[in-house]
C-alpha cells in the first residue's frame, strides 16, 4: 500500500488584490505529496475564510507543462491565474508538477517503465489527500488538455469534474489525425500500422529510424497504456456534475471534441467560449497572435470561462 504524507510550509505567502475590494484574500503554500520514496510538489491556494470551502485539483496538460501552465519554452501562467481567480471567489485549489516535471523532476520514472496509469494514480493520491483535509467541503477536478483524461479516470473519487480543452478521441486517433494533416501518404503508410499495433497492445520491434522520435521501443509501453483510454468511454463512467469548457480559437483541440464529450454523458454542461484559445486567453488576432500568446503572461484569462467555472463549483 502506498504511504502518503503531507507537509505544509510554516511560511505562507499572503496575496491581496487591492484593486478589487470584493475579492477574497488568499494564501499560497507549498505542498509535498510523498508516495513511497517519491515526492511530488504542488501549490495549495486557500481563501481567507473561516467556514468550509470547496477545493479544486488542477491537472496540467501533456509534455513538460508545469503546475502553472508553463514549460521551459513558454510562460503564460494560465493555471496559476486560474487558481488565483478561484481563490478570490472563495474556492481553494491545488495545482502540482507531475512526476518528472518542474519541482517533481526527481520522481521521474524511466521511459521504459512509464505508463499512463502513473499519472492517473498520482491524481487519485492528490484527491485522497484533499479529501482528508477538514477545511474543504468538496473536491472538484479541473483537467486541462491531457489533464482532462487523467482527471476523468480519477474523477470517481471527486464531487464534480471540469474538462477544459480536453480531447474527445483516444490518443491513437489524435496522433493519426496530426500525422495525416502534416505528412504525405508515405509517412502515413509507415506510421499507421505501428499505431494500430500499439493500439492492440503489441510492441513493434522494428521501427524506421526516422520515426524514433515518436515510436522508439522505450516509449512504446507508455503509448500502449495511453491508447487504451477513450475519453468518451471514461467520461460516461462519471456519475457527478460535469462541465466541459472549450474555446473556438484553440489550435490543438476542437469544438467537436467538446461536443463529443458532452454527448457521452447526460450530466455534462457544455460551454463554448468565443475566441478563447488553448491556454484560456481571448485572442482577437490571427494564428501568429494566438501562438505568441503562449509566451505572454500579461494576457488575462477569459472572464466568461472563469465566471462559469466559479458558478458551476458553487451551485
Amino acid at each position: 500500500m502506498k504511504k502518503i504524507f503531507l507537509f505544509f510550509s510554516v511560511l505562507f505567502l499572503s496575496i491581496v488584490n487591492a484593486q478589487d475590494k470584493n475579492a477574497v484574500t488568499f494564501k499560497e503554500s507549498p505542498v509535498i505529496l510523498k508516495i513511497n520514496t517519491d515526492q511530488l510538489f504542488g501549490t495549495l491556494t486557500t481563501p481567507d475564510l473561516t467556514k468550509k470551502y470547496p477545493v479544486a485539483l488542477i491537472i496540467a496538460g501533456s509534455g513538460p507543462t508545469d503546475r502553472n501552465g508553463n514549460n521551459p519554452m513558454m510562460k503564460n501562467n494560465s493555471l496559476k491565474m486560474l487558481a488565483e481567480v478561484l481563490a478570490k471567489n472563495g474556492i481553494a485549489s491545488l495545482r502540482y508538477d507531475k512526476r518528472g516535471i518542474g519541482e517533481s523532476k526527481a520522481s521521474a520514472i524511466s521511459e521504459q517503465s512509464l505508463v499512463f496509469e502513473n499519472y492517473t494514480e498520482d491524481a487519485k493520491s492528490w484527491i485522497n489527500l484533499l479529501k482528508q483535509d477538514k477545511r474543504f467541503s468538496e473536491v472538484i477536478i479541473i483537467g486541462h488538455s491531457e489533464g482532462s483524461l487523467i482527471g476523468m479516470i480519477a474523477g470517481a473519487k471527486a464531487n464534480k469534474f471540469i474538462s477544459i480543452a480536453g480531447p474527445g478521441e483516444s490518443a491513437d486517433k489524435l496522433i493519426k489525425t496530426q500525422i495525416e494533416s502534416k505528412a504525405n501518404k508515405q509517412i502515413n503508410d509507415l506510421t499507421f500500422p505501428i499505431i494500430d499495433s500499439l493500439k492492440s497492445g503489441n510492441k513493434v520491434n522494428k521501427v524506421d529510424p526516422m520515426l524514433n522520435a515518436l515510436f522508439r521501443p522505450s516509449i512504446q509501453p507508455y503509448l500502449i497504456s495511453w491508447f487504451k483510454y477513450n475519453p468518451q468511454a471514461e467520461i460516461k463512467k462519471l456519475n457527478v456534475p460535469i462541465l466541459i469548457v472549450q474555446g473556438n480559437n484553440d489550435l490543438q483541440v476542437t469544438v467537436k471534441d467538446a461536443e463529443t464529450l458532452s454527448q457521452a454523458n447526460k450530466n455534462a454542461e457544455l460551454l463554448i467560449v468565443d475566441k478563447m484559445n488553448h491556454i484560456l486567453k481571448i485572442i482577437e488576432g490571427d494564428k501568429q497572435a494566438n501562438l505568441e500568446s503562449y509566451n505572454n503572461e500579461s494576457l488575462p484569462l477569459s472572464e466568461i470561462m472563469t465566471t462559469k467555472i466559479v458558478s458551476f463549483i458553487k451551485k
